[in-house]
């Protein structure tokens, strides 16, 4: 089926619909981005979605060096950067992880934020990511609701998921309907599960989650006995009618050790 264009008033629109561009304009903004990131001035940065240049300038001024990377030709071909940028006209998502480490940087598309968080989860030496997401998935991902997605309780062992501010939609053009957040990804110095232990836990996390009802205390005792689970969710102060997704990522890790995960 045909996209319908109707509405857009010339290729550039159109263009920046296809890639869900939203470039950031507002200069506190900026600044807040830049500095929740951390960079030092001997950091290698990847910017997810250079755009108009704006971010890479100031990613440049904080950091070492600065791999921008820009899908659009447009951008691409004419960004203006110091010589401390390389730009690379390259899909993100393509790019091969750095084997020394890095920070990643970017106000992504809002339609790729998955991927691009599996990307960076999957780099081995990321040491950090600051992405400008909608604000919803980085409340989301970061318990701000109150609830703690599969995603975030899965990989907390390796990374500490949080949300170091909000942006408003007028800070960005063109205007999108809804805010943004800014998700912090930082990898732990060292994990909370010993990396031989991390299968375990992963699958200690989608049974929990892969129950019946949502009830965390009704899913493990599938697989462990009852006086342990009883026990497990008295010492993780737990209600056994708690829903799984209300339990926190510090509770699924005592719960982890007291049923045997890590033995």
């Amino acid at each position: 089926m045909a996209q319908n264009t109707r509405g857009f008033r010339n290729e550039r629109d159109r263009t920046r619909r296809v890639l869900s561009q939203t470039f950031l304009h507002d200069p506190g903004a900026l600044d807040r981005v830049v500095h929740a990131a951390g960079l030092g001035r001997g950091d290698l940065v990847l910017e997810v979605g250079a755009g108009d240049g704006r971010l890479t300038r100031r990613l440049a001024e904080a950091a070492g060096r600065i791999v921008a990377y820009e899908v659009d030709p447009a951008f691409a071909t004419a960004l203006a950067v110091p010589q401390n940028v390389a730009v690379r006209h390259q899909d993100f998502l393509t790019a091969r992880p750095p084997h020394e480490p890095f920070a990643v940087v970017g106000n992504i598309p809002y339609a790729l934020t998955a991927p691009i968080v599996q990307w960076c989860l999957r780099a081995r030496a990321l040491t950090s990511a600051t992405l400008v997401t909608q604000l919803e998935y980085a409340r989301k991902r970061t318990g701000d609701y109150g609830r703690w997605s599969r995603l975030t309780v899965s990989t907390w062992p390796e990374f500490h998921w949080g949300l170091s501010g909000r942006i408003s939609r007028q800070a960005f053009r063109p205007v999108p309907r809804v805010d943004s957040g800014i998700l912090r990804l930082e990898r732990r110095p060292a994990a909370l599960v010993p990396g031989q232990r991390m299968t375990a836990y992963q699958s200690f996390v989608d049974l929990g989650f892969g129950g019946v009802g949502g009830s965390l205390h009704a899913s493990l005792r599938r697989r462990f006995p009852a006086r342990r689970v009883d026990g497990a969710f008295r010492a993780a102060r737990l209600d056994t009618s708690t829903v799984v997704g209300h339990v926190w990522p510090e509770q699924w890790l005592l719960l982890f050790r007291l049923l045997g995960g890590d033995t």
